[in-house]
């Protein structure tokens, strides 16, 4: 199988990475089923790239329907050891005006009933992620920001919620209250899937509008949004180029070893079929 070292998911309004060289389209198989979509292999300034559209091409996923764990693994049997995440966000601070990019520290769960974790069925994992975001690749994130003239805020927290319909008043006052930043419907769960991978992991917050508390909001029409989510991806796509052309060649941070002391359960009492499933993420602990 063609093998990638950086990933890259691409969120709302950003459904390709042009300037990637030799590309070609790859179907991904898990034990965890269909990933959104096919993957975009290629060289992007020198470096092995995985590209996939989180919403599949044409923008056919709500947040609630995407296959975080499918996805995840799979970026994990292309070989990926970092990803960068694209995601359009709404504005919790006045600071955070739109078409600004947001790098989040922190991530806080509103979500229900989206499976987020590769372990269960008689396997038992507790990862540390007191810090979910990798702080190397927020560091080439940040760099490449300034370098692409793009403003950009460094840390905050994401707020995660379930969608697909935007706040109400009433919530968006509240996450306010609570100290969000940043609310947006996907990025909680690919970041505890990829430190379980033990891939590192920071988002990329395209902020498109300030969500409803703003006295501004219903203002906005449609065709702004649009205009800031097409220009987002513009930035976005030039950042990338940077931060990949930026990224140091060997990791040194601790994404790499987040399963090392994780494991709970005795290596003799897991399933076969579990062993079976999980040997990309559990080899080298299992052995």
């Amino acid at each position: 199988m063609s093998k990638a070292e950086i990933g890259i998911i691409g969120g709302s309004g950003l459904y390709n990475m042009p300037g990637i060289q030799r590309m070609r389209r790859v179907r991904v198989t898990t034990p965890f089923g269909k990933p959104s979509d096919t993957f975009l292999l290629g060289e992007l300034e020198g470096r092995e790239v995985a590209f996939l559209s989180r919403h599949g091409r044409g923008h056919g996923l709500m947040p609630s329907e995407i296959n975080f764990r499918a996805n995840l693994y799979a970026l994990k049997k292309l070989g990926v050891t970092r990803i960068i995440s694209v995601s359009a966000v709404g504005s919790l601070r006045e600071e955070l005006k739109p078409l600004d990019m947001v790098l989040p520290a922190q991530f806080f769960d509103r979500t229900t009933n989206r499976p987020s974790t590769f372990f269960g069925g008689g396997i038992v994992a507790h990862i540390s992620f007191a810090d979910p975001v990798c702080p190397v690749l927020v560091d080439v994130l940040s760099q490449a920001c300034a370098s692409s003239g793009v403003n950009c805020h460094r840390g905050g927290t994401y707020i995660c919620m379930q969608g697909p319909a935007f706040s109400t008043k009433a919530e968006s006052a509240t996450y306010r209250a609570w100290g969000m930043d940043v609310v947006g419907m996907t990025n909680l769960q690919e970041a505890k899937l990829a430190r379980e991978a033990e891939i590192c992991y920071a988002t990329l917050a395209m902020v498109t509008d300030y969500d409803c508390w703003h006295p501004d909001h219903d203002a906005v029409t449609v065709d702004q949004i649009i205009d800031y989510l097409n220009r987002n991806a513009q930035n976005a796509q030039k950042i990338i180029r940077a931060a990949v052309r930026q990224m140091p060649k060997e990791r040194s941070c601790k994404c790499g070893s987040a399963l090392a002391h994780a494991i709970l359960t005795d290596p003799k009492k897991i399933p076969p079929q579990v062993r079976k499933k999980l040997a990309l993420l559990l080899g080298k602990y299992l052995k």
